[in-house]
Formats: C-alpha cells, structure tokens, sequence
C-alpha cells in the first residue's frame, strides 16, 4: 500500500511539472519581444555662478514645462543691469539737438539773404556800389561754411554717443539673459528622479541640479529577431504588456518610432545565456502612461500584422 501511495505521488508530481513547463513555453510563445520601459531623461545644469538662493524640488515630484523651481542668487547681476541702464539714459540725455543748435545759423542766412535781395535792387538803383553785394555775398558763404561745420560736427556726436549707447545695451541685454538663467527651469513636463544640489549650495556653469524625465510618454526598448524585422514599420500599431508581477499584467497599445538599422548581440539580460550569441534589432515603441509604467520594468511585445 505504501509502495502504491509513494508511486501515485510521484505520478501526480510529474504531472505536475509537465503541466508547469506546458504553461511556461505557452506564456513565452505568446509574445514575440521582450524589453524595458525607459524614459527621455535630460539632466539640468547651472548655466551660472552664484549661491543657490532657493530650491525646494524633492525627488518624485511632477513639474510642468518651464516651470520654475529654484533661483540662484542675482543681486549683483541685478545692481549691474541698473548702474548700465542709468549710464545709458545719460548718454541719451547728452545728445545734442541738432535742429535747435542749426536754427541760430540757419536764422542768420535767412536775414543775410534778405539783405542781399534788398542790396541787388538798389544795386539797380544805383543806391549802393558793388562792394556792398559783394560784402553780403561773402557773408553768406561764410554762414553757410559755418553751418556745414556745425552740422558734421553735430552728426559725429550723436554717431558717436549712439554707439555707446548701443554698446550698453548689447551689455544690458547679456546681463538679462544671465538673469534669466539664473532662473532654475524644469526644460519639459515630467517627473524628478534625482536632485543633486540643495539651497544654500555653490553653483557654477555645468553644476548638475537635478534629472527629470518625460513619464507621461514612456518607451519600450524591446528586441526583435531579423525573422520580425520584415513585419514591422515605424508608426506601426502593437500590443504592449507591462509585467506587473508573475501572473498580472496590463496591456497598452503601442507604436514603433524607431527601429535600430544594425543588428547586435541579445541583452544579457533579458535572455538566457545561449540566446545571447543570436543578432537581434533593437526596437523604440512608444507608449502612452497611464501611472503605472516605471522605468526600469519589464514589459513584452505582441505583434500585430503589417498592413
């Protein structure tokens, strides 16, 4: 009896097993490509010089795109731009008016003018000798010589404070763009995987402050044999499976955005060791994240035909 019992058991455990490794070779058939899930990530550096003056971002957070998160300090940026800006409105108020400074000249040649007209016709007259014009003739000349001079030389002045002043304003406006910059600036809409500064912290130009990744739009990095290259386009609809544990999954659709143009060795590690020898290509599907998607999870590929 004992020996029938002991037999039967054996039995059933194998049975068992074979059921095991029946369901394990279906549940691997069922899909045709395996990878993970990353995200577009961009680390965010200090463009400036300067103390931290305020950072309050925490790890996990979700930001906006061009959302603010920190400052570095500026005063001094600050005091610059305004110490500029009034050097600016004094060169401004040192140009010289051109019209009012010629009116005091050009006023002289208009009388001379007249006087000269008044001279012509008692020169008809006989009134008056011909010296008279002449004297008349020559003072115009000399006034409009003087008006010449004036002129150019009212002109080199404004030419000449009108290149200060754009100079200063080229300075102003660097000195705005560094102040813009020392605004922290989340570059897209995501979520904070890593800070790597804190308030209170030196920054200096390259200074990593913190990563942030797009978690909204995620991809699969998934790895398909040159057999599957031929079924698939970029655009091209797929089913995607997030592995949520041994037996929980969620399904997504997906669409392939890019597919690697070489062939290369199977990861290590998401094969076995003797499929590592085999060339795949590498494929990018993207996939819309409902919240449940991380970085770093597993996920597989169901191919859909290619119309």
């Amino acid at each position: 009896m004992n020996t029938k019992m002991k037999f039967t058991n054996q039995l059933i455990f194998s049975f068992v097993l074979l059921i095991g490794f029946s369901s394990c070779g279906k549940s691997t058939e069922d899909f045709d490509a395996a990878g993970t899930f990353e995200a577009t990530e961009i680390t965010v550096s200090s463009e400036v010089m300067g103390k931290i003056t305020n950072f309050d971002l925490v790890e996990g957070q979700e930001v906006a795109e061009n959302q603010a998160v920190g400052a570095i300090d500026s005063v001094q940026l600050y005091l610059k731009k305004q110490q500029l800006s009034a050097g600016r409105k004094a060169l401004t108020n040192r140009k010289p008016d051109t019209r009012k400074q010629l009116a005091a000249v050009e006023q002289q040649i208009e009388t001379a003018k007249t006087e000269k007209k008044r001279v012509v016709n008692l020169l008809q007259a006989n009134a008056v000798n011909q010296k008279q014009l002449d004297d008349v003739n020559a003072q115009i000349a000399v006034l409009e010589k003087q008006q010449a001079a004036l002129k150019s030389t009212l002109e080199l002045t404004n030419n000449s404070l009108s290149g200060e002043e754009e100079a200063m304003q080229l300075q102003i406006k660097q000195l705005e763009d560094q102040l813009q910059k020392c605004r922290i600036v989340s570059p897209i809409a995501g979520t904070v995987l890593t800070k790597y500064a804190e308030m209170g912290e030196l920054a200096s130009p390259g200074k990593a402050l913190f990563k942030v990744a797009d978690t909204r739009n995620i991809i699969l990095r998934a790895y398909i044999s040159s057999d599957q290259l031929t079924q698939l386009k970029i655009g091209q609809k797929v089913q995607v499976f997030s592995d949520l544990g041994e037996k929980d999954s969620k399904q997504y659709e997906g669409t392939i955005s890019w597919i690697a143009s070489k062939a290369e060795f199977t990861p290590k590690t998401i094969q076995t060791r003797d499929e590592r020898a085999n060339l795949v290509y590498a494929v990018k599907i993207a996939v819309k994240n409902d919240g449940l998607l991380k970085i770093g999870m597993y996920g597989n590929v169901k191919l859909t035909p290619n119309p």
